[in-house]
């Protein structure tokens, strides 16, 4: 069975959460991720996170933009 809630993307604006969403597969969420690029993008401050969930609950980021951002 597939994890619908394994890759999450999370859109913050100056530290605060905008916006998220769960995907089941990596291919879809990257997807996901480069069209809120050209569609977030001028959020001001805006942060694009995609994580994967651990097995232990341990989040993984995969990729981030801008990508010079911790």
């Amino acid at each position: 069975m597939t994890d619908s809630t394994r890759y999450r993307l999370t859109i913050t604006s100056a530290g605060a959460v905008v916006m998220q969403g769960w995907w089941p597969d990596l291919a879809a969420a990257e997807r996901k991720f480069r069209s809120w690029i050209g569609s977030y993008s001028g959020i001001p401050e805006a942060k694009i996170v995609l994580t994967e969930r651990g097995d232990f609950g341990d989040d993984q980021i995969l990729k981030q933009w801008p990508d010079d951002q911790a």
